[in-house]
This record gives structure tokens, sequence and C-alpha cells, in this order.
């Protein structure tokens, strides 16, 4: 498996366990619950990929520590709600409990709205550097979870309704465009958003968007063969979630040997496009692999 740079994942989780949300006993459950989603582990590949990007850009990876804490406060809520018995119903997240299944409904979609609200705040009140700077990557950063990002590519996927927006399934030339959204936006704004607070001229960010845009493909093809070749013990929910909710995916549309082929070309591409920006993209290039051979 490809060698992941463990130790900026190690930088993400001790500045977000010293997180806290709560300063009222009134609210010490509902801080609990965030905690609970927030610190079930995992290999943090968006806020890594934020340090990593910092390093390649000639930036200490500390200092981008709060906007790299603030997506990964997003993406759990993503996964929360994702697990809501209206989304996908699932009862098991990194081998645990999902929030709902511990805390209720309502404590659940509560503990996904306070982490986006305080991603936002961790953000505006933390993240330091030129101010107009800071601004356009906090833009940067709800616009690739909106109804533009992420939530308009859950929308899609939920309601199966075509990119062109026509209604029924979307046709297999369509996976890139919902996954872009859904996925890819999230993924892709981990690293623009680095780019945004180092203000790197617009024509020396092309190689990093390039590669940023591939990666998350990548991601999510990946994610689709897990799901029906990884255990549940892998995987740490149970497997085959999307055949079961008839999710067109990757592995779906094109079965699962072309699926593999796709994942080893956007691959290629993801290198590529990071061989174009000349700057020390080791960590980034590790970041790659490591998504590429989670499924061999």
């Amino acid at each position: 498996m490809g060698d992941y740079p463990e130790d900026l994942r190690e930088l993400v989780d001790d500045y977000l366990a010293r997180l806290g949300f709560s300063s009222a006993p009134s609210t010490a459950g509902l801080e609990e619950a965030m905690r609970y989603s927030l610190l079930a582990g995992g290999k943090r590949i968006r806020p890594v990929l934020a340090l990593a990007t910092a390093r390649a850009i000639g930036t200490e990876p500390e200092q981008v520590l709060p906007g790299a804490a603030a997506i990964e406060l997003i993406h759990t809520y993503s996964l929360i709600h994702d697990d809501l018995p209206a989304m996908d119903d699932d009862e098991l997240r990194r081998g645990m409990p999902t929030s709902h299944v511990k805390y209720g409904e309502n404590v659940a979609i509560l503990a996904g709205d306070g982490l986006f609200a305080e991603a936002m705040r961790l953000f505006c009140e933390r993240q330091q550097g030129d101010p107009e700077l800071v601004v356009a990557a906090l833009g940067e950063l709800v616009s690739a979870t909106g109804v533009g990002g992420m939530v308009g590519g859950q929308y899609v996927d939920v309601t199966q309704i075509d990119v062109d927006g026509s209604s029924g399934r979307a046709d297999p030339d369509a996976l890139r465009e919902m996954h872009a959204l859904k996925t890819g936006r999230l993924i892709a704004a981990s690293v623009g958003v680095v780019l945004q607070l180092g203000g790197i001229p617009e024509d020396a960010r092309i190689p990093y968007r390039g590669f940023a845009d591939e990666l998350g493909v990548l991601f999510q093809i990946v994610d689709d063969i897990l799901d029906v070749t990884g255990s549940d013990e892998e995987l740490g929910k149970p497997s085959g979630s999307d055949e079961r909710h008839g999710k067109l995916t990757y592995v779906s549309a094109f079965g699962l040997g072309r699926a593999r082929e796709l994942a080893s070309e956007s691959h290629a591409k993801a290198r590529d496009a990071l061989g174009g920006a000349g700057a020390a993209t080791d960590d980034l290039a590790r970041i790659t692999d490591f998504i590429h051979t989670r499924h061999t």
C-alpha cells in the first residue's frame, strides 16, 4: 500500500482533539455528539491534502491547520448526514455506530449542522493570513460545499437527476460530473484553499487544480470498487451498501475490471498533472498512490 504521510495526519488529529465547541452545560451533549464523529479516526485525506499542498508551495503546514481542520469538520458533517435513514441509512461508520444510532436522528442532524457552523467560525477566527486571501480561501471552501458542490452532488445522487436536469437514472457518462460535485469539489478545495491562502498566481495553480480534480475522480472510483470488494472490517461499515441502495457507481456502470482500469488511468493522470507543478510535491504524490492502492 502507498506510503502515507503519517506525520501530517498526526498534526491534524492532534489539532482536532484540542477543539472545543460548547461553553454551556446545556449544549455539552451536542459537543459530545460532534466530537464522537469528528474523532472517530480515518486517514484525514482532505486535511492532509491541505497540509501537503502547503509544503509543496513552501508554507509550513502548521500555518494552514485551522483551514485544514475546517475542511475535516465539513467532511464529518457530511458523513453524519449521509448516514441518516433518509439518506444512506447506514448503522456503522469506521467500525462504530453511526451518530443517529448512538444519539438519535434529531441530535445527529444538529451535530452535523453544528460542525458546519463551527467550521466557518474556526476558519474566520483562527486562520491567519492576509484578510483578502483568507476571505478568498473561505469562499472557495463554501462554494465547494454548497449547491454547486457537495450538497448539489448529493441531491443529484439521491434524486437520480441527470446532470442535464432531466429525471431518471443518470447514464454512465454522467458519473464523472455527479461525483465531481459530490466528492471531487471538497477534495479539490482541500488543495485550492491552500493555494488561495498562499496567494499563488492563477497560472501557477493550473497543475495543482488539474491534479486535484483528477484525484477526486480517483477517490470515487476506488471507493466504488471497495464497496464491492472490501470486507466489513476493512471498510468500517457494511460492504455492498451502494448495490443495496441501487446507486449508479463506476462498478455498476462499467463492471469491476473496467472500474479498476479507470482507477489506474485516473491515477496516472493525477500523477502527470502533479508533475507540472515543479515543486516539492512528494507528499501529494504519496497521497495519490495511497488512494490508488487501497483497492488492490
